[in-house]
């Protein structure tokens, strides 16, 4: 992989350092490489790899992969543990094919964890709902393990997850250890299928039970594609939730992973160093269609 000039012998300007900075791997201008320890196929084109290194981040944060030759790619943590952490992969180009063809012993090139997550230390007391869709769903797996580790800590959990098939469901072998940690799961797919948890339709359409009917005492993580973004938070705020009780994960064109490139600039913020997470409220009235609603 080329490397990148803009990053060589510069100091982090990352606005929260050191704090930021202090539990990385690596600091960012330089790459670890790390053997891969596990790696389980999840759809046609999804691949968890397991790396047993322990990190400090929070869910929603992410790590920036290279393959030599090749090029770097940022991956959601779809995990929290103390002793490993995982990262989703779809095969989608170049650098997250090459991922997705490492086998176990393989060495990739890390740096991170990077970016705001899910700071779960400020929900506590809370009802948590999360709504995810397709590959959203891994960054959210992180939040659904961290609250088992510290399943007293908040109040009835929901899960509302939205996939094209039956074939393209993440994660499912975890459900029935969630739904025993007192979760409520429900699914939604856009195609027919008899299975036994989903429901066909969007994943607006399975959004009727209590848990979003009131919104007391309730914090909501939502984390898709943009298409899926926006219903879902209209429904929400029609609802009577207020922004400041949403929370999305916006991930999109992120390269650098420090603020310099300016890929991933949304009005002003820098997806990998402002978010990927953001409250509602931070994002209403951008030119990316975060306007629906009325800011409460």
């Amino acid at each position: 992989m080329r490397e990148d000039s803009r990053m060589k012998n510069e100091k982090c300007s990352h606005k929260r350092c050191p704090e930021f900075c202090k539990n990385k791997l690596m600091d960012e201008s330089s790459i670890k490489f790390v053997k891969v320890d596990k790696i389980t196929k999840q759809t046609q084109d999804e691949y968890i790899l397991r790396f047993n290194v322990a990190i400090n981040h929070d869910p929603g944060q992410f790590m920036q992969v290279s393959i030599m030759g090749v090029g770097e790619a940022p991956i959601s943590i779809c995990s929290h543990n103390k002793n490993y952490f995982e990262l989703s992969v779809r095969s989608v180009g170049n650098v997250s094919s090459c991922i997705c063809n490492l086998k176990k012993g393989d060495r990739v090139g890390l740096r991170g964890p990077y970016g705001r997550g899910y700071e779960m230390h400020n929900f506590k007391g809370d009802n948590v709902v999360i709504i995810a869709g397709g590959c959203g769903v891994a960054p959210v797996r992180g939040i659904v393990e961290y609250i088992e580790e510290h399943r007293d800590e908040f109040l009835e959990v929901d899960l509302f997850f939205g996939f094209r098939t039956v074939h393209d469901i993440l994660f499912e072998e975890d459900f029935s250890r969630w739904e025993k940690a007192g979760m409520r799961i429900d699914v939604a797919l856009s195609e027919k299928s008899n299975h036994p948890r989903a429901t066909q339709g969007l994943i607006t359409d399975i959004l009727h039970t209590n848990a979003t009917k009131s919104n007391s005492k309730k914090i909501v993580f939502v984390c898709g594609p943009p298409a899926m973004i926006k219903p879902v938070c209209a429904t929400l705020l029609d609802r009577g939730f207020n922004m400041d009780q949403l929370y999305i994960s916006e991930e999109r064109q992120m390269k650098c992973a420090v603020g310099r490139c300016g890929h991933c600039m949304i009005n002003g913020k820098y997806c990998c160093t402002d978010g990927p997470v953001f409250r509602y409220d931070e994002l209403y009235g951008l030119s990316e269609g975060y306007s629906v609603g009325k800011t409460k």
